[in-house]
């Protein structure tokens, strides 16, 4: 089992980093392995809308998703940051997110209907990091939702969602004792579901066969 930990800043060493490997450290601490990727690294285009992966779940355009889709794929669980601009994801975020697109699948006759591809091959689990530099919820406008709601879509339980206020130059985040507390607390708990998960299925194994 390991956890996937996305930064959605550009700043490497910067609050969003440092809270995503607050938190992986935490799920290491649970016995967890864990991979960090910047989304800066790679080269990440816009959905173009082709729908070449409604009978395929795999998305058509060539390009660095085409690296990170199997690190998503062999993870059972992710945390995702992204500091707030303008009420809301940065750009490659946003681009990560709408290319997450191709696990998706529709009713034909009705787009109200859809479910996610790891909702039918087995739910994964994920928790979200979003920084902002004011002091309030009110100024962090979409950033958290869209992460979660997006997660949510393609089929992730998202069981934590963790909102930093007031950092904005490299390192405030140290300052912010119970931020890192929360972000160490976040990977603590997809650490213990996953777990959780193990023992689950051991108990359903059992009873199956006996």
């Amino acid at each position: 089992m390991y956890i996937l930990g996305i930064v959605g800043s550009k700043r490497k060493g910067g609050n969003t980093d440092i809270l995503i490997q607050h938190a992986l450290s935490a799920a290491e601490d649970q016995g967890m392995a864990t991979k960090r990727i910047y989304l800066s690294d790679y080269k990440i285009g816009d959905c173009t809308g082709c729908e070449q992966c409604s009978t395929s779940f795999m998305c058509a355009v060539k390009d660095g998703m085409q690296d990170i889709y199997p690190l998503i794929e062999s993870a059972d669980a992710i945390v995702i940051g992204s500091p707030t601009y303008f009420y809301n994801v940065t750009g490659i975020v946003k681009n990560f997110l709408d290319r997450l697109y191709c696990y998706e699948l529709f009713d034909e006759s009705d787009r109200s209907v859809w479910l996610g591809r790891h909702e039918a091959a087995g739910v994964k689990y994920a928790a979200t990091v979003a920084v902002c530099e004011q002091e309030n919820e009110e100024n962090m406008g979409y950033t958290s939702l869209v992460l979660g709601k997006s997660l949510a879509a393609v089929g992730y339980r998202v069981i934590a969602e963790l909102k930093a206020f007031h950092a904005f130059a490299k390192g405030d985040i140290l300052h912010n004792h119970r931020a890192l507390d929360d972000a160490a607390t976040i990977g603590k708990r997809l650490a213990k579901i996953l777990h959780l998960r193990c023992k689950a299925r051991d108990i359903i194994n059992k009873n199956t066969t006996s």
